[in-house]
């Protein structure tokens, strides 16, 4: 009996799963992607982890630098301020956004997810509630239907991880609970005021959950993160 061949990840799969592996804090900021290693835990040739991590460049999760290689992006303090700046921008136009445009579909799949946060805070599972965390901003842009904020949430939110990841407390939340739940509420009733109070609100106060300094870079298990 012949056993199926795995089926290789192409290069925008590497790139989702690297992207993933920093938004659940499994890759840290600063952290060298060496493509010897990658190749091996992804089971692909060098010159296809150089694409991808050239694809992850162009958003700002990766910085290449000649002859040192690729590193997972170490954001700056001025750097996260000037993200949750603009996030303060652009999200209280996607709640408006949202509002005008979500119908009984588009509100079944925030429930959903809403769902899917409080069970992995009913399991205590920190690195899905900071991935769901993210990806709650970011189905929030895709139902609001502007395609052009909705491709530049997918870069903030992952970078936005690796503030968290780099700033904050070890324990504390990359959302605070309920908040999202209060904005979806607020959104369903249409009350653009207090959506946009409350989105405006909650994104105050995951920055000022941030603090300064960075603690010791973990050891990285490639092949049992991607293999």
């Amino acid at each position: 009996m012949e056993l199926d061949t795995p089926v290789k990840p192409d290069i925008e799969e590497i790139a989702d799963r690297i992207t993933n592996a920093v938004m659940e804090h499994r890759l840290p900021p600063g952290i060298k992607l060496a493509e010897e290693r990658l190749a091996g835990a992804f089971g692909v040739s060098r010159t296809k982890i150089r694409q991808a991590l050239t694809m992850l460049s162009k958003n700002g999760l990766v910085k290449l630098h000649p002859n040192r290689g690729a590193f997972v992006t170490s954001p700056s303090v001025k750097d996260a301020l000037d993200l949750f700046a603009t996030r303060r921008l652009i999200e209280p136009e996607i709640v408006r956004n949202v509002i005008a445009n979500a119908g009984k579909a588009e509100l079944k799949r925030l429930h959903a997810h809403l769902n899917e946060e409080a069970d992995a805070r009913r399991r205590g599972d920190r690195r899905a509630i900071i991935k769901l965390s993210g990806v709650f901003h970011m189905l929030l842009a895709e139902v609001a239907g502007n395609s052009f904020i909705e491709k530049l949430m997918a870069e903030l939110c992952p970078l936005t991880c690796l503030i968290i990841a780099l700033y904050d407390a070890p324990q504390t939340p990359a959302c605070p609970e309920n908040e999202h739940v209060q904005i979806v509420e607020a959104i369903e009733r249409k009350d653009e005021e207090e959506a946009v109070r409350l989105m405006v609100r909650h994104l105050d106060h995951v920055k000022n959950e941030l603090r300064l300094g960075a603690g010791k870079k973990p050891d990285i298990d490639w092949d049992s993160m991607f293999g």
